[in-house]
């Protein structure tokens, strides 16, 4: 008997369900570079490339332990340019009996698979999707019956469910959350060593041909490349995170400082999405640091807090709201992204430099994308579903069951609280506390009205007054409009005056 396996471009991980009980001499696996998932977002050139030359090394792997790899590679003259299309053209090649998948962690990949399981001619199965810490059954009978989901709370059930960090029934360390030790703004002479960088080996080089060639108006660099891209090539990212930057990463981790893109983040989350690194494992190996006294609790407690914590609950969320949560507006948005969010060209410092490393290396680390870009986007009204598309294409880690939730749900309120108990919105002054962008700016956020203030201020303003029926009674925010109701009406007209100022600039391209 023989079976096709299909495999995702992130499903990258020798332990896939699609290989359980694989037969290494009769069974085919089937990887696919699809044009089609290429182009349904506005990815940045350096995430098609990769994905494609992970895929490629994958499929390497795959092959020197024994499996037979169909790869259909983006240029193939006989590409359809879609996963059906290819599935349909390998049931023809290989005439399996059956066909195994993963589940995709897309909903509309999602939505293909299920089609396929209803109308190809052979038996065909779909299996969960194990690599994730947390099964969506657990999380749905956690979240069951309940009004809000606080991840802080599902945060403390997944250290009890899997022992991360915990002394029995007690939380090492004796709490459950060192945040308020890992808010602290950076100096520029924090020590700082940049994630491990590799040279693209000769088949990577071949995939930055291709997509330079394939794909040449996408956005972004492509060059420099220095992603890993292989299941080796990741674990030592890992490894070298763990050893250089795990220690200092927790007290700066909402920092920004000009032309430090990485400060002492792990950025290794690409690769977990990817598969390329197990979640828990990541989680392990952090807590073995802190144990040997090589790293301290509150970095590893923050690092391990976005993997076990928010990781798992951004998913969880994601799955229980689809379909149509990427088209939440609470706010009804409207205006169209910015041309600025393409080209970094702005008098913004904070925005520019968010910006413009994000055109450089798809990376932003997550106050960037929280509390300058998201921000931004959020007191300006931009369309939450244009924001929600720039960041699903930008950043080499996002994949919409990752990205959706941040985005519309964390960054921008458009899903009017499920996952946030109030926005985040912050006038100039936060910027100017976790960063030195405002230095050189050619804005003040010092300034609170005129054509020097930061835009930020009136924008922040203007945002809680136009707000207030939808979140004068949110119990969070009651100082804030405590404040707003206490302005005078001339001070209010002078914030609509100055808010309807910098978003004719913005529109103009003169912000």
């Amino acid at each position: 008997m023989k079976t096709l396996r299909f495999i995702l471009g992130d499903q990258l991980s020798h332990t896939v369900s699609a290989l359980d009980g694989a037969d290494k001499a009769r069974d085919v696996v089937l990887m696919v570079e699809a044009r089609a998932e290429a182009v349904y977002a506005p990815h940045h050139k350096k995430k098609i490339a990769l994905i494609l030359a992970s895929m490629r090394a994958f499929a390497a792997e795959l092959r020197e332990v024994g499996y037979h790899v169909d790869y259909v590679k983006l240029d193939d003259p006989d590409n359809s340019g879609d996963f059906t299309g290819e599935l349909r053209r390998a049931l023809e090649r290989h005439r399996p009996n059956a066909v195994v998948l993963t589940e995709a962690s897309e909903w509309r990949v999602l939505e293909m698979q299920r089609a396929w399981v209803a109308t190809i001619e052979v038996p065909t199965r779909l299996l969960a999707d194990d690599r994730f810490i947390c099964d969506m059954a657990w999380f749905r009978r956690w979240a069951a019956g309940r009004k809000t989901f606080v991840m802080e709370h599902f945060y403390r059930e997944m250290r009890r469910k899997t022992g991360v960090l915990m002394e029995g029934e007690q939380p090492a360390g004796g709490r459950w959350n060192f945040d308020a030790e890992n808010r602290k703004p950076a100096k520029a002479d924090l020590f700082m060593t940049r994630p491990l960088h590799f040279s693209p080996s000769l088949e990577t080089q071949e995939v930055l041909s291709l997509v330079a060639t394939q794909f040449p108006n996408s956005f972004g660099d492509l060059e420099p490349f220095w992603f890993a891209t292989t299941t080796a090539q990741a674990e030592a990212a890992r490894d070298h995170f763990l050893a250089h930057n795990l220690p200092r990463f927790g007290e700066t981790q909402d920092a920004m400082l000009e032309g430090e893109p990485f400060l002492n983040h792990a950025v290794l989350s690409m690769y977990i999405n990817m598969g390329l690194l197990d979640p828990l494992d990541v989680c392990h190996r952090a807590e073995r640091e802190w144990r040997a006294g090589r790293a301290p609790i509150e970095a590893v407690e923050g690092f391990i807090r976005q993997i076990l914590g928010w990781r798992e609950y951004v998913r969880g969320i994601y799955w229980l709201n689809m379909p149509g949560y990427p088209e939440r507006n609470f706010f009804d948005a409207k205006r169209p992204l910015p041309d600025f969010y393409w080209t970094g060209d702005t008098k913004m410092a904070c925005m520019q430099a968010a910006i413009s490393q994000t055109k450089q290396h798809a990376y932003a680390h997550h106050i960037q994308r929280l509390m300058v870009t998201g921000n931004f986007a959020l007191l300006a009204g931009i369309n939450p579903h244009a924001v929600h598309e720039w960041y699903l294409g930008v950043y080499a880690d996002a994949f919409e069951w990752v990205e959706a939730p941040n985005t519309v749900g964390m960054a921008l309120y458009a899903d009017g609280g499920i996952m946030a108990s109030k926005p985040y919105a912050a006038s100039g002054a936060y910027i100017n506390k976790m960063s030195d962008y405002c230095a050189g700016c050619a804005y003040d956020p010092a300034i609170k009205a005129g054509p020097r203030a930061c835009p930020f201020n009136p924008l922040y303003w203007d945002f809680i007054g136009r707000n207030e029926s939808k979140l004068g009674r949110n119990p969070r925010m009651g100082p804030t409009f405590s404040t707003w109701r206490k302005m005078t009406e001339a001070r209010k007209a002078e914030i609509a005056s100055d808010a309807v100022h910098v978003l004719a600039a913005m529109e103009s391209g003169d912000l």
